[in-house]
């Protein structure tokens, strides 16, 4: 297992591409891709392995296949249309980064579709295991890795840096749905992992104490996002991040889940809850 510092914007410990042999696991976004072909060398995967689609994870997919026309791309059934037709993925999010998008995630290649591998979730494929993990993103699976029993679960088990204990879900909009992500954070434990392996970042053994400590942060915040307002979850988080963390490990942490972002999944969340009948 190999993990791949991206050094997203020249900042380590922001996105993690993991390389499990000739697979990688969430290559990053595009605007890292230079960073990603120099560790790789010479060596070429046989497949990318997509947790979910969003750029930070996914965005290097369709560079990568013009890169290597004959790699396979993993997908859930509910993300492959926007990497084979990006078009309407980038219109929204460049509505919501503007002029930053370039330089935050590149250029958005469309990825063939005669490239793809599309998952539904309860897969056996080439010694890997597929779950349908949605919570984070409808379109989130996680791998585990049959021979080592390692669990790459995307973002469902959180943001989670090597230096400091901090522990948080990121919740931007549009899917979030916290009894989703619990389900999802229950089928993981049903696997058994020895190790998680999460994007953003690094590798952690202690698995029932981290899915513990998920399940109670989705509850801490998800309860605090109906009791304010997107200002004041913002300052909430950038208060935890420096309490816990020390100066870059607080960047690097702001930059994996940028602090205003992440109230509007959760608003969305529980307006939705609301509009069905939810008088919680």
């Amino acid at each position: 297992m190999r993990p791949i510092d991206l050094e997203h914007l020249g900042n380590e410990h922001v996105i993690c591409c993991w390389q499990v042999d000739d697979v990688l696991v969430d290559p990053g976004p595009e605007s890292c891709v230079d960073t990603l072909l120099d560790a790789l060398g010479d060596e070429q995967p046989r497949a990318l392995l997509l947790t979910h689609i969003h750029f930070d994870h996914a965005g290097a997919a369709g560079a990568l296949v013009r890169e290597w026309p004959d790699v396979e791309v993993w997908v859930h059934e509910r993300g492959a249309k926007h990497l084979a037709d990006p078009t309407r993925l980038v219109a929204s999010a460049k509505r919501l980064y503007g002029e930053q998008f370039e330089r935050l995630w590149g250029e958005v290649v469309a990825v063939p579709e005669r490239s793809l591998r599309v998952l539904r979730g309860g897969e056996s494929l080439d010694g890997w295991d597929v779950a349908y993990t949605p919570g984070h993103a409808s379109h989130h699976v996680s791998y585990r890795h049959a021979a080592s029993g390692w669990v790459f679960p995307g973002d469902t088990c959180g943001v989670r840096l090597p230096d400091g204990d901090l522990l948080l879900a990121p919740t931007p909009p549009p899917d979030i749905d916290l009894d989703a992500w619990r389900a999802s954070l229950d089928a993981i434990e049903e696997w058994d992992p020895a190790t998680l392996a999460i994007t953003h970042f690094g590798d952690y053994a202690d698995v029932g104490e981290h899915l513990a400590r998920m399940r109670e942060a989705l509850t801490r915040w998800g309860e605090l996002a109906r009791r304010t307002d997107r200002e004041g979850y913002a300052s909430a988080l950038r208060d935890a991040f420096t309490a816990a963390l020390d100066g870059p490990a607080a960047q690097a942490f702001g930059q994996a889940m940028p602090p205003d972002d992440q109230w509007l999944g959760l608003d969305r969340y529980w307006t939705r809850r609301l509009e069905l009948g939810d008088s919680r």
